[in-house]
């Protein structure tokens, strides 16, 4: 908060795929944040990482998301919430098709540049088109098991997309674990003040674009 910063709480559900199975702990966890944090305008909520397995939008991720947001609307009445949206957050048509009946949500998008490429841009593209307020809460340059190579390519399509309809994003990650969706290196182990030699080949590319656009947001 001192720094300016936007902070993202986030139930990062991926293994149990269904948002329902831990939703008594779900409960219990935004409660405690909701309440803490009631009077501060910098947080988001993310109440569901990425559903996937067997998981629908209707049956099991739009009830789950209503008792979450009304959950937190109990305390932090204007709390922007994110919604994760079947597939690991790339259906995001299901929730165009039927979204909540709720004011400050953003429905959630997570690609890979290297797996995600013209269909699920088509998709945001569209969804956008009608409407729906979608926030990128995940994104990596390389491959979507988050290793394998980098491809800039699609990377700069994408985020040439996400300028162009101002959708907000968040690069998954900064780390410094063995793979290439780290910005870090590997070898480097200082928690903050790197180096462009001391980040990933990956990280090299995401700092320089965030500074080409960071230059040309000073300039106007």
């Amino acid at each position: 908060t001192d720094l300016g910063m936007y902070v993202v709480i986030d139930w990062h559900i991926l293994s149990d795929g269904n948002p329902k199975t831990n939703q008594k702990k779900a409960k219990e966890f935004f409660t405690h944040f909701s309440k803490k944090y009631a009077g501060q305008t910098n947080i988001l909520y993310e109440i569901c990482n990425e559903p996937n397995g067997n998981v629908t939008w209707q049956k099991d991720i739009k009830p789950y998301a209503s008792k979450m947001i009304s959950l937190i609307r109990k305390y932090d009445k204007k709390a922007i919430i994110i919604v994760g949206t079947p597939t690991w957050s790339q259906d995001i048509h299901l929730a165009a098709d039927s979204p909540l009946p709720y004011d400050n949500l953003l429905y959630a998008l997570h690609f890979y540049a290297a797996t995600h490429t013209d269909w699920l841009r088509e998709r945001l593209t569209a969804c956008v088109q009608r409407g729906l307020p979608v926030f990128v809460s995940e994104f990596g340059l390389c491959d979507a098991s988050g290793n394998g190579n980098n491809d800039f390519v699609q990377a700069r399509q994408w985020m040439d997309l996400l300028e162009q309809y101002d959708i907000g994003c968040i690069n998954w990650n900064l780390a410094n674990k063995a793979e290439s969706s780290s910005v870090i290196s590997p070898e480097c182990t200082k928690i903050s003040g790197w180096t462009d030699g001391e980040l990933s080949e990956g990280g090299r590319w995401i700092s320089a674009y965030w500074k080409e656009k960071a230059a040309g947001y000073c300039e106007q």
